[in-house]
């Protein structure tokens, strides 16, 4: 005897399109968003415009994803291991949208060394970032920076942040 949600792919249908649509939310923004690619302007304003609403969007379709999922719930193992993955990775993907994953790829200086510029290892064509207060002078290794992306420091007394 066949259950009556085995009779309506309908319901599998909205299930699998509102699972997928909370994934895509997060998905789409990471994919795009990726630092040292190259990016165009009209593909990051459409993942930011996506990241912005993402928090939201989830949540929206997460929520029909889990009723859906409860309408179906039953039957075999194959059947409940779909239904699982696919709310896990909307649930998933609903707390995912909230968090600043982005700033996860670049680790922060702890503490800054200089070197002198004849003890300097830079190559002659290295570009970058030069700071100047009074006598005391610094220089930060765009190749660096574009790592770490934000540096502390203090230069002639005056406490500075260097970002790139």
């Amino acid at each position: 005897m066949y259950r009556s949600s085995d009779r309506r792919p309908g319901l599998w249908l909205l299930f699998l399109l509102s699972s997928l649509l909370a994934v895509a939310f997060f998905l789409i923004p990471a994919f795009i968003i990726q630092p040292f690619a190259h990016q165009t302007h009209s593909g990051l304003e459409l993942a930011m415009a996506i990241k912005q609403r993402a928090p939201v969007a989830t949540l929206a379709a997460s929520i029909p994803a889990l009723l859906f999922a409860f309408m179906l719930w039953g039957g075999g193992w194959a059947r409940k291991t779909i239904i699982g993955v696919l709310m896990l990775l909307a649930a998933c993907s609903t707390v995912m949208s909230r968090l600043n994953y982005f700033e996860w790829m670049f680790h922060p200086v702890d503490s800054a060394r200089f070197d002198s510029e004849s003890t300097s290892k830079l190559d002659n064509k290295e570009m970058i970032l030069a700071v100047r207060f009074g006598a005391d002078a610094r220089a930060y290794p765009i190749s660096q920076m574009a790592y770490h992306h934000v540096l502390n420091d203090d230069v002639n007394g005056v406490p500075i942040a260097v970002t790139y």
